[in-house]
Formats: C-alpha cells, structure tokens, sequence
C-alpha cells in the first residue's frame, strides 16, 4: 500500500506492507486524512532514524476487516479513527499510558491503518471524506478547551489569539453554539475577514492595541495557543478573576509574566492536550445536533504530501489541510 513516511531522516512516498487486524483490532480503508502542526515537528523529533514511520494523527475511512473479538463495528462501516490513544474517560489529565497516534505508532498518511477496535467513532453523516478526516485531532482539542476546561457559559465573552488555525476555526463554532461572545486576532486581513464569516463578533488586528480595542468589552475567557508571542498580550484583556486556557505555543514556549499582578487579578491559567475518549463521543454529538463542518482551507493527494506539509509550514491556510487518499 502507498504511504508517507519519514525514513532516514527523509520524507516520502513508498510502499509500505498492507496491515492485518489482530484480535480486537479493525483495518479502515482510510478515505482522508487531516494535517496538523504535531505531524509537521515529528520528523525533526525523530531526527536520522532509520526504520520508516507512517505520520498521520487524523484520519476517516471505512472498516475494510475486523480481528477476533471485535462488536462495535462491521465491515463497511464509515468511521474516523480517535487519535487519542489509551485515554477513555474524561479526567483531569490524560493518563500514564496515553499517546497521539502517528509516533511511535504507524499513522494515518496511507492507504490502510490497524488499530484497537475502540480507537474508532461513527463518522458524521453529513461530512464529507475530507472534513470528516480532519475533525478528530483539532476539534477534540478544541472542545476539551472551551467546554471540559474553560467550562464556557452562553453570554460569556471569550477571546481566541491567532484566528486561521484549524483548532481556532473549531473554537469559533463551539462559542457561538453554546451562545457566547467571540473576538479573534490575526496578523492577516483575510484571515479576519475569514472568521467574520465564520461567526466571529469582534475582530482584531495583532499589531493594534488590544486593550484599547477591548476597552468596552468583558472577556470572560482566554484560549491562547500561540505562546509568547499574545500571551501576557492576551493576559491584560482578561477581566479579574477570568479564566485562560493554553493548548499550544507556536511561537516560543517560554513565557514570562508578573505574578504578582497575576495573583491580585485572581486569574485562573489551565493547561489542557488533546482529550479522551468520551469528550470526542462528546464533540461528535455537538457536531452533529449543531451541524457544524469543519473548514477545509485545502485538499492534497496522498502522492502531494510532501507539498501539504510545505503549506502548513507556511501559516498561510485558514482551517484545516486535508489528503485525499484511496477513490
């Protein structure tokens, strides 16, 4: 079967040796496949090694074979696959045994995937091959973060740095179907101009002053994902006693900030990944009962994976990055 892999230190496209369901395991006929930044840091993270990994974390596709044992699916069933590995209830952090598919695991960039029989969920009927493919990764994360952490209320405001990336696409749609105020950033006018469509009530530019724009709003929560670039930023438009919930740093992971100030502002700072199983069950009823789809910004083929992660390197795609694979 065709593959992406990353080999001695190179990434392509190869043949790869077709897998087989074990007991308790499924084979899915993967039909797409969703980029994320994790698949894009994975190959520095495993430097010269030798042996070929399949990346992927997201993936849909259909239950091409079943292992011994197996009773939550048939052969033919349409699925996304869970990337949260050994994570089954909700918990205040993920445990001991939890890992993201896609290393040391093989992942989602091929034709075919083994994996544990509970690692899949029935795919949104309404979706697409391709939004379904990149629904898993970024939407459970989002979703962990607005609803299990940051515990979002209808009328509350929330403030969301750095509108373009496929979680914040997410993060946009939960605030406004739970009722909530949205207010986004960017760097981009597009991408503004983007999240205005997509429901946003109030955008900002990141070069302008984010206290003075704010200055008539309460902002009830803060998802910050982008590290030190917004957070003390994000942190001063923050009303005393909010909450901030980070997930990501795509600028530097180092912050720092007056604790002082901090303490006597009566701030709350969560930290939050990923999610566990009955929080995706969770986001996939959200999903469903709101009919909510997920943006995909752009489709490559699993041949074009090479040039999907050299778009996704360059920040430029609002939403998700999809691959296409198998007819």
């Amino acid at each position: 079967m065709k593959a992406f892999v990353h080999e001695n230190g190179e990434l392509k496209v190869r043949d790869m040796p077709e897998p087989s369901a074990g007991e308790g395991e499924v084979v899915v006929s993967l039909k797409a496949a969703g980029l994320n930044r994790r698949d894009v840091g994975l190959p520095n993270r495993r430097g010269n090694q030798a042996d070929a990994l399949i990346l992927g974390s997201d993936g849909a596709g259909v239950i091409d074979s079943l292992g011994k044992g197996v009773s939550n699916v048939k052969q033919g069933d349409e699925v996304i696959v869970n990337p949260s590995l050994r994570w089954k209830y909700n918990t205040d952090a993920p445990p001991k045994e939890f890992d993201i598919l896609g290393m040391p695991d093989h992942g989602t960039f091929a034709e075919k995937i083994v994996l544990s029989a509970d690692q899949v969920e029935k795919k949104p009927e309404h979706l697409s091959w391709e939004e379904a493919g990149v629904l898993a990764l970024s939407g459970l994360t989002g979703y962990r973060a607005m609803f299990t952490k940051g515990q979002i209320k209808e009328l509350d405001t929330v403030f969301i740095p750095g509108a373009g990336s496929g979680v914040s696409t997410y993060l946009v749609q939960f605030a406004k179907n739970a009722g909530a105020r949205v207010i986004v950033s960017s760097r981009s006018e597009e991408k503004l101009k983007r999240a205005e469509e997509l429901g946003a009530d109030v955008v900002i530019h990141n070069d302008s002053d984010w206290q003075e724009e704010l200055k008539n709003e309460t902002v009830d929560l803060v998802i910050e994902s982008v590290g030190r670039a917004t957070f003390n930023r994000s942190l001063k438009v923050l009303k005393k006693g909010g909450k901030m919930v980070t997930f990501g740093a795509t600028t530097e992971d180092v912050v720092d900030f007056d604790l002082r100030s901090f303490f006597y502002g009566q701030y709350q700072l969560l930290g939050t990944t990923m999610g566990s199983a009955q929080e995706l069950e969770a986001m996939l009823h959200h999903v469903n009962n709101f009919g909510m789809r997920p943006v995909v910004d752009r489709t490559f083929s699993l041949e074009e994976a090479q040039h999907a992660f050299d778009y996704l390197k360059e920040g430029k795609q609002f939403g998700k990055v999809a691959l296409k694979i198998g007819g």
